[in-house]
C-alpha cells in the first residue's frame, strides 16, 4: 500500500508535526493581524480622518480578501501543495503589513489590508490539508480544534500585548514589525513543510476532481449539497459575533463601558478569544469521544448567545464577571470547530478541499459584513462627540448596534438543526451501516 492512503496507517513523525504546526503558526500570525485594528481604533480614525463605518470597512478588507479566496485556497493547496503555497502566502501577508504600515491614505491602507487578508487566507485550510494528508482520520477534529486554538491565541496576542506595543511604538511601527516577522515564518515553512508522506504521490481522487473543474464549477458542485450549505451557514452565523465584537468593536466598547485604558480593555476583550482557545480543542475532543457532532454545536451556540447577551445588556456587572462572560462566549463559539469535521464527513466522495473552502469562506464572511454594519449603526447613534480627532460613541449607541449579535447566534442554532448527524464517520459509511 502506497501514497496518501497508506499514510493513515503510519505513525506521524517530526515532518508531519512540523508541517502542521507551521501552518497552524501561520494561522496564529493571521489572527494577530485580524484583530490588531481593535487596539488602534482611535489612531486609525484620526490619522485617516474617517468615520466608524469607514474604519469598519478598512478592517473588513482583510475579510473581503480572506473570504473571497477560500474556494481558490482549497484548490490551490490541492494542485500545488501546501509547502509552496503556504510559503508564498506568508510573504504576501508580510508585504501587506509593510504597505499598511506606510500607507499615506486610507485607499493605500485598503490595499495593505487586502494583501494581508489574501495571504492569511491560506493558514487554517493549509493546516487541515496537512492534517488530512499526514494523520489518521480519527485525529482530524482534534487537530482542527488545536489549529483553531493556536490561531485564537494569536488573537489574544493581537489585543492586550499588541495594545501595549501600539502604546509604546505607535501603530505603524507595530504593523511593520509584524511584516518583517513574516520573512522568518516563510523561511521555516519552506524548510520544514512537506506536501504528503510519499514524495511524488498522486493527489487523491477525492480532491483531484475538485480542482480539475475549476473554481466556479467546484463551488457550484459543493453549493448544490444542502448539508454543506447548512454547515457553512452555521459556521458563518456562529463566528460573526466574535469577529464583529472581538476583532474590532469590543475594545472601544469596553473602554467606554468600564472607563479603562486601551491595554486593559484589550486584555479584557481577549478573554473572548481565550475562551475559544480552550473551547475549540475541548469541543473537538468531546465530539470525537462521544462519536457525535451536533450536540456540541447546539450546546456551544446556546451558551455563547446567552453569555454575550448577559455581558452586554445586564446592568451593573462587575468587571470580573464581564470578563468571565466573554470567556464563556468564546468557549461556546469554539464548538464551531466541529463544522470542519462535518464538512469532511459529508464530502467524503470528493471535493473536500473545495467544501472546506466554502465553509471557511462563510466563517470569515461575517467579519466582512458585520464589522462595517456595526460601524454604520454606531455612526447612526453618534451624538457628535469628538476626542483627539476621533468619534466617541456612547454606551447606548454601542448596545443598540450590538443587537445584531444575539440574533446571529439564534440563526446559527437554527442552521445547526438542519445538519444531518454523521456520527464521526463519512456519510456513505454511516448510511451503509444503518442500512445493514
Amino acid at each position: 500500500m502506497t501514497g496518501p492512503i497508506a499514510a493513515q496507517h503510519r505513525r506521524p513523525g517530526f515532518t508531519a508535526y512540523a508541517g502542521w504546526f507551521l501552518a497552524a503558526a501561520f494561522f496564529f500570525y493571521a489572527w494577530i493581524l485580524r484583530v490588531s485594528p481593535s487596539v488602534m481604533v482611535e489612531q486609525l480614525m484620526r490619522d485617516f480622518a474617517v468615520s466608524g463605518a469607514v474604519l469598519g470597512n478598512l478592517s473588513a478588507f482583510y475579510f473581503y480578501a480572506y473570504a473571497g479566496l477560500q474556494m481558490p485556497v482549497g484548490l490551490a493547496l490541492d494542485r500545488w501543495g501546501p509547502r509552496r503555497v503556504l510559503s508564498i502566502a506568508v510573504l504576501g501577508a508580510g508585504a501587506g503589513c509593510l504597505i499598511f504600515a506606510a500607507a499615506p491614505s486610507v485607499e493605500v491602507a485598503y490595499l495593505g489590508r487586502t494583501l494581508i487578508g489574501a495571504g492569511a487566507a491560506f493558514g487554517l485550510v493549509g493546516s487541515m490539508v496537512l492534517a488530512g494528508a499526514w494523520f489518521p482520520p480519527r485525529r482530524f477534529a482534534l487537530l482542527s480544534g488545536s489549529a483553531m486554538a493556536l490561531g485564537l491565541t494569536g488573537g489574544i496576542v493581537g489585543q492586550g500585548p499588541m495594545a501595549v506595543l501600539v502604546e509604546g511604538a505607535g501603530w505603524r511601527a507595530s504593523i511593520a514589525y509584524l511584516g518583517i516577522g513574516a520573512l522568518v515564518l516563510a523561511v521555516l515553512t519552506w524548510a520544514f513543510t512537506r506536501d504528503r508522506p510519499t514524495a511524488g504521490a498522486e493527489v487523491p481522487a477525492a480532491t483531484a476532481d475538485a480542482y480539475d473543474d475549476g473554481v466556479l464549477r467546484a463551488l457550484w458542485r459543493v453549493a448544490r449539497r444542502p448539508q454543506t450549505v447548512a454547515i457553512a451557514l452555521y459556521a458563518g452565523f456562529a463566528s460573526s459575533p466574535m469577529l464583529a465584537f472581538g476583532a474590532l468593536w469590543g475594545v472601544p466598547y469596553t473602554m467606554t463601558a468600564y472607563g479603562i485604558g486601551r491595554p486593559a480593555a484589550g486584555f479584557a476583550t481577549s478573554f473572548l478569544l481565550l475562551g475559544f482557545v480552550i473551547g475549540s480543542p475541548l469541543w473537538g475532543w468531546i465530539s470525537d469521544r462521544i462519536g457525535l457532532r451536533k450536540p456540541p454545536a447546539l450546546l456551544g451556540t446556546a451558551l455563547a448567545g446567552a453569555a454575550l447577551t448577559v455581558a452586554l445588556w445586564v446592568p451593573g456587572l462587575s468587571f470580573d464577571l464581564y470578563r468571565a462572560l466573554l470567556f464563556l462566549t468564546g468557549f461556546g463559539v469554539g464548538a464551531m470547530v466541529v463544522c470542519y469535521a462535518l464538512t469532511r464527513e459529508h464530502n467524503a466522495r470528493g471535493g473536500t478541499g473545495a467544501a472546506l473552502g466554502l465553509v471557511n469562506m462563510l466563517a470569515v464572511a461575517g467579519g466582512a459584513v458585520f464589522q462595517p454594519v456595526v460601524g454604520l449603526l454606531l455612526d447612526l447613534g453618534w451624538d457628535g462627540v469628538m476626542a483627539a480627532g476621533a468619534r466617541v460613541y456612547s454606551i447606548e449607541a454601542y448596545r443598540a448596534a450590538f443587537l445584531t449579535l444575539p440574533a446571529l447566534f439564534a440563526l446559527a442554532f437554527v442552521s445547526t438543526l438542519l445538519i444531518r448527524e454523521t456520527r464521526c464517520r463519512p456519510v456513505e459509511t454511516a448510511a451503509a451501516s444503518a442500512a445493514a
